[in-house]
């Protein structure tokens, strides 16, 4: 199978039966020419997956298309946009058909979930690496970014967090779980599910946003250090947040909550006035939203313990040049 052939068979028009709103010439020419509509501009976002690093060895090639998705998308909820096209680089030891076509089912169905259209891309021969880029849009000037974090926000986050780092040390015999815990937080591993939805809605109430994907410690401090203010985390609001279900100590799934990454989860601040209509508001169908902070003067993270103490605690989370 040579590369136009797998382009075709996989990766075609026929396959891409997503939304085209936009697209003036898809898949097919040079360059994909596409159109927002006026009074939007555009989003762009790229992510890069390799095999080993940002997925275990053994997973399924339809969970790699989903997730290799997921974690685009992802980036333009968190600046509450909506998702629209998007571009594939593919690298390939072999042209395995039967990892293709699980490959593009996944990566298909979650485009399809969100109606984003595929609009071009490349395929080489290589080591196992898939490249992403993602385009979105919003009306001008809608965006929400991480410099705009106030003293006096309340600090929120959508769904659970540690989830998946608990299946990824599971997977790696660090830690014991029973088959229904580990069937759960694989699924969160390798299925990650951006909040779209809610990212959308939230740019009628949120000051600052990011999503958490190399840990909350981590992607907080980003917010904090581009707003230059600090943030007071209470513990007792944090363990709502965590896994509900999990047999493991309280320590060791906070520590997955605080510093493990690979959840997707939006992390957002919002102004004290519009704190009760948010959770009014909230609807129903989205992700659980938990409070779980407060935006303060000052800079750095402490945890407020079940004492009423506070702990200083660090950024650490996923850094791809680090040990």
């Amino acid at each position: 199978m040579d590369e136009f052939s797998l382009i075709q068979q996989f990766f075609s028009v026929a396959q891409n039966k997503t939304a085209q709103d936009g697209v003036i010439l898809g898949i097919g020419d040079d360059a994909a020419i596409i159109k927002p509509a006026e009074g939007e501009v555009l989003l762009f976002t790229t992510d890069t997956l390799i095999n080993g690093v940002h997925f275990p060895l053994d997973t399924a090639a339809r969970a790699i298309g989903h997730k290799a998705l997921a974690v685009n998308l992802s980036d333009i909820a968190a600046m509450a946009g909506q998702a629209r096209w998007f571009t594939l680089a593919l690298s390939l030891p072999e042209p395995d058909p039967a990892w293709l076509k699980d490959f593009s089912e996944g990566l298909f169905a979650l485009a399809k979930q969100f109606s984003v259209s595929l609009v071009g891309g490349d395929t080489t021969r290589g080591p196992l690496s898939i490249t992403l880029s993602v385009i979105g849009t919003i009306q001008e000037k809608r965006a929400i970014r991480r410099s705009t974090a106030k003293p006096g926000d309340a600090i929120y986050i959508t769904g659970h967090l540690g989830t998946a780092t608990l299946g990824l040390a599971a997977i790696n015999d660090e830690i014991t779980l029973s088959e229904i815990d580990l069937s759960n937080c694989r699924n969160k591993l390798d299925f990650p599910q951006p909040r779209l939805q809610e990212g959308y809605f939230l740019r009628d109430y949120a000051s600052s946003m990011i999503d958490i994907s190399d840990g909350l410690t981590s992607d907080l401090d980003h917010i904090l250090r581009a707003s230059d203010c600090r943030a007071v985390i209470d513990s007792e609001s944090l363990k709502k947040a965590l896994p509900a279900t999990i047999d493991l100590p309280d320590r060791k799934v906070i520590e997955a909550a605080l510093y493990g990454g690979d959840d997707y989860e939006l992390l957002f601040t919002v102004a004290a006035s519009k704190v009760l209509k948010l959770e009014q508001s909230w609807p129903h169908t989205f992700s659980p939203l938990t409070q779980i902070g407060e935006i303060t003067k000052g800079e750095g993270m402490v945890l407020k313990g079940d004492n009423g103490q506070d702990m200083k605690i660090t950024a650490c989370g996923y850094n791809h040049f680090h040990d």
